[in-house]
């Protein structure tokens, strides 16, 4: 039997057993990010299929992230009980099944459980690469690390919506839900090959139960009364008395996590002012990365009339480049000011924001492109500098939690920013029951106002 010990994966494969491990981390998240762009192009065949309006079929993209965001502060605990190894090769192997069972689904009922299943796998993936990066690499290559890490990652909303553009034209849009399951696969062999077994583990302590279920709770009451809003007439009643509860669920979900020794989130790391404003830059690069993921190819074909093919390939070349960025980017984050490399990614990307607010219908799409990879290089200078300004301040014991947190912080802004591109687009003006220009330019311009409020905590990040 292979020894996995730390020791033993240096004896075996030398000082590049560390980018062996990032590599395996990296295609886990590479499946969860995949998975979480590579629907957006097929939600116009969807609604068609099933007869269903946006209202609905946004719910594919956001009880996955809303799901993923509720799971993923479990993933500390799971580090510590069973080690990255065991978590990520498990959550890899159920995220397989789960894919491939919701490519049959019948109802768009089924189809949205799926993705919320594939989002609650995600959720335990996610964290993964951060933690081993800041556990196996030493401080001054973190960022350096980082940017490798996330130029891979990056590869999969560059190719999703590429790939998911020619099966929905060539196949048909189930195959995007079958797409992420041969990535995972190949996750699995390697996470039980180049992961290492955990040097020590704490002493077992309870899980979180109670904290989970409020946290989820508070998620998806306060997202389905964002839903409703969308057709509010005749359930003012039912919108008040959901967001009555998120309310008093995430106040008793406060409570609990300042009472219980073994929280869900460690409040106290909120205490730490660079890990807080962190926290805060990384809930506007949740909205920026997935608000203009979901926003982009929608935008494209309802409004503008491209085919899904057209779609995904006017992301490729931003996805390109954004893997250009992330390198760059990462080395920068071990020399510089993380406030100054994240805001200026925060101007980069709301200047991207403007322009698509501005676009008409006579735009070309070479243009359109451009805005799209301009938007992808602000996120590009976002991600790493976030990451080491908010875990470089802290011990070693935090970093799990950290991580933890900090991913939580980033999909939490992707899961409401969704939501509220939603609803922004569902209330503006519609042609036969479809969102026009106009409709989709108000979005643009809640994207480019709430990412450039975010430069007021950033600015405050000292580290």
């Amino acid at each position: 039997m292979a020894d996995n010990s730390v020791e033993g994966l240096r004896a075996r494969y030398g000082e590049r057993w560390r980018w062996l491990a990032v590599i395996t981390v990296m295609t886990g998240t590479m499946a969860t990010v995949l998975s979480a762009t590579v629907v957006n192009v097929a939600l116009h065949d969807i609604m068609v299929e099933f007869g269903i309006r946006q209202g609905q079929v946004h719910w594919l993209a956001t009880g996955f992230i809303a799901a993923m965001t509720t799971t993923m502060l479990a993933s500390s605990w799971l580090l510590d009980h069973f080690g990255v190894r065991k978590t990520l090769a498990s959550a890899m192997a159920v995220f397989t099944l789960i894919s491939i069972v919701g490519g049959f689904a019948a109802t768009p009922e089924q189809l949205i459980l799926a993705r919320i299943g594939q989002g609650a796998m995600a959720g335990l993936m996610q964290p993964m690469g951060m933690y081993l990066v800041f556990r196996i690499f030493p401080r001054n290559r973190r960022g350096q690390a980082m940017g490798i890490y996330g130029m891979g990652v990056i590869l999969a909303p560059a190719l999703g919506p590429v790939l998911g553009g020619f099966l929905v034209d060539q196949l048909d849009w189930r195959y995007v839900m079958f797409a992420p399951a041969p990535v995972t696969l190949i996750g699995v062999a390697m996470a039980w090959r180049f992961l290492p077994l955990p040097v020590s583990r704490p002493a077992p302590y309870r899980f979180d139960l109670p904290g989970l279920v409020l946290l989820g709770l508070t998620i998806g009451l306060a997202l389905d009364a964002l839903n409703r809003l969308q057709a509010a007439s005749g359930q003012e009643v039912r919108i008040a008395v959901e967001a009555l509860l998120a309310l008093v669920s995430f106040t008793l979900f406060v409570l609990r996590e300042r009472l219980t020794p073994h929280p869900l989130v460690n409040l106290n790391l909120l205490r730490k002012p660079a890990f807080l404003c962190a926290c805060l830059g990384a809930m506007a690069l949740g909205l920026a990365l997935f608000g203009s993921t979901y926003l982009v190819p929608l935008f494209v074909q309802t409004a503008l009339g491209f085919t899904a093919m057209e779609a995904g390939l006017m992301m490729l070349p931003a996805g390109i480049v954004l893997g250009m960025v992330f390198p760059l980017a990462g080395r920068l984050a071990d020399k510089h000011s993380a406030r100054m490399l994240v805001t200026f990614g925060i101007g980069v990307f709301a200047l991207s924001a403007v322009l698509f607010a501005l676009s008409d219908l006579e735009l070309g799409f070479l243009w359109l492109a451009f805005w799209t990879v301009l938007g992808r290089i602000g996120i590009g200078f976002m991600l790493p500098a976030l990451s080491t300004g908010a875990l470089n301040p802290l011990e070693s014991s935090e970093l799990g939690a950290g991580s933890s947190t900090l991913n939580f912080m980033r999909q939490l802004g992707g899961a409401f920013g969704v939501n509220l591109v939603a609803l922004t687009i569902e209330f503006g003006e519609h042609s036969s029951g479809l969102p026009t220009i106009n409709a989709f330019h108000s979005a643009w311009w809640l994207v480019a106002v709430f990412v450039s409020l975010a430069v007021v905590p950033v600015w405050r990040m000292r580290a």
